[in-house]
């Protein structure tokens, strides 16, 4: 347990760190995910950025976890 919190902490710290970066990259502007704007009212629900990094997170945690 402490070495998931450990890793997850990490994984969040260098987002955090890298985000200018990965901001330039189009994450979370990829085809897929869903942008509603009406007046006075907006919606982003972001579905391709988030099954890449389910897929990115689930090999770095099969990857430590052996």
């Amino acid at each position: 347990m402490q070495k998931l919190l450990i890793t997850i902490g990490i994984v969040l710290l260098v987002t955090g760190l890298l985000w200018p970066v990965l901001s330039k990259l189009g994450l979370g502007r990829l085809p897929g995910d869903i942008v509603i704007r009406r007046e006075g009212f907006s919606l982003y629900f972001p579905v391709t950025t988030m099954i890449i990094i389910s897929i990115v997170l689930t090999l770095i945690f099969r990857f430590f976890g052996k």
